[in-house]
């Protein structure tokens, strides 16, 4: 494919910074990258914000002052209607997440109107993509439908530096997995790579401007992107080109990007610059940052691994697109919600609130922050449910065998 040129293309601002000057700092680092000249001004402005667990946890979610700063820089630099797109998922509660994690707070404050795309009043229509691509319309032999008002709007992504099971790391590219898929979007998994690819395509053909602010304030390392191990990082990113900004993310975390399929791939098909050696890095020097992060697995994850792509594969069309499929939803709240939050990320979340970030984030709203803990009748509920389907699931796969 011919390289799509645009104004920032193989650029990436980085800065350190801390929480006395986190709002001026996203300013700045949004300007050193050029983010005028990436997105009209005369165009309406989605902020696409990541939720990944309603629940707090650090690094898992955009942050509060990373949606802040945005906004701040956005409405001072004359930018008109800003829109806050959140997407909710099988297990995720985008109206809880919101809350939990203090953007409906930012974005009343600023009067920026919230739209959660998963809700009716949102209108998802068929795109006809405008090139080939590598798997969604394979993925969607029926047609794929992306949100009506994202057409000729700009988008931000908000995404923060993380590992994560399937792509190793995550970032501004797949950030767009939650907003432009809707439903049965765990479709996508075994060919994850490839379809965080397709969307980057699908958002230069329909946005009338790209752009990535990514917060490394926390960083996670591990098996994200929830069940991370979070570090205070101090560090801010920002890039019109969502390739190359992942690409540095994932350098500075201590992998090579090149080495992670959705970033060779972009690069190889011109939607971006990939190669860090051909990127520009403009503001704060991250020659020494090598994290020596890892990518790990969940129990949750490694179950996943085996449906996608190992012996459980050739079941995978009556596990995960069958009316048993709610197995696992199931098993992924009851290992993640149940079971690891209250058991180990409660404590690395306590612990976290006593860092000068944690204080932070217990500034916004009215300072409280969501611990969930184990709670016995919940819990016993969960386990009789989980135990339920997990026998229903393995009657569907012996009906199956005898078919």
């Amino acid at each position: 494919m011919i390289p799509k040129d645009f104004p920032g293309r193989g650029k990436v601002a980085v800065l350190k910074t801390r929480p006395e000057t986190i709002l001026d700092d996203i300013a700045q680092v949004m300007h050193l990258a050029g983010y005028q000249q990436a997105l009209p001004i005369d165009k309406d402005t989605l902020l696409k914000i990541n939720i990944s667990w309603q629940t707090w946890y650090p690094a898992c979610s955009t942050t509060p002052w990373q949606l802040e700063g945005v906004i701040r820089t956005l409405q001072r630099d004359g930018y008109g209607h800003l829109i806050g797109a959140q997407n909710g998922t099988v297990v995720v509660d985008s109206h809880v997440g919101e809350r939990n994690n203090k953007h409906k707070y930012v974005v009343d404050k600023y009067g920026v109107q919230n739209l959660h795309l998963q809700e009716p009043g949102c209108n998802w229509v068929k795109y006809e993509p405008k090139s080939p691509l590598l798997v969604l319309d394979t993925v969607y032999p029926d047609g794929i439908e992306v949100p009506e008002i994202f057409f000729d709007k700009n988008i931000i992504q908000l995404p923060t530096v993380k590992t994560h099971v399937f792509t190793t790391i995550t970032g501004a590219m797949k950030n767009a997995f939650g907003g432009l898929l809707n439903n049965n979007r765990h479709w996508c998994h075994p060919v994850i790579d490839e379809t965080v690819v397709d969307l980057l395509q699908i958002q230069q053909e329909i946005h009338s401007g790209l752009f990535a602010v990514m917060d490394g304030t926390f960083a996670g390392d591990g098996p994200g992107p929830r069940a991370m191990r979070p570090h205070e990082k101090d560090i801010l990113l920002a890039s019109a080109d969502q390739v190359a900004i992942d690409a540095i993310s994932a350098k500075m975390q201590g992998f090579n990007p090149m080495e992670l399929p959705f970033i060779r791939l972009a690069h190889e098909r011109g939607l971006g610059v990939g190669d860090p050696k051909d990127i520009e890095i403009v503001g704060y020097d991250i020659s020494a940052e090598d994290w020596g992060f890892v990518r790990e697995d969940t129990l949750a994850s490694k179950g996943q691994h085996l449906i996608y792509h190992g012996p459980l594969k050739k079941y995978e069309k009556q596990l995960l697109q069958s009316p048993i499929v709610p197995w696992s939803y199931f098993a992924s709240n009851f290992y993640h919600n149940v079971y690891w939050y209250p058991v180990v990320g409660r404590k690395r979340a306590k612990d976290a609130l006593d860092t000068k970030w944690g204080q932070l984030f217990q500034s916004y709203g009215d300072g409280k922050v969501v611990l969930p803990g184990p709670e016995p009748a919940p819990t016993a509920i969960a386990a009789t449910g989980l135990a339920a389907m997990l026998m229903a699931a393995v009657m569907g796969l012996r009906a199956i065998r005898k078919d």
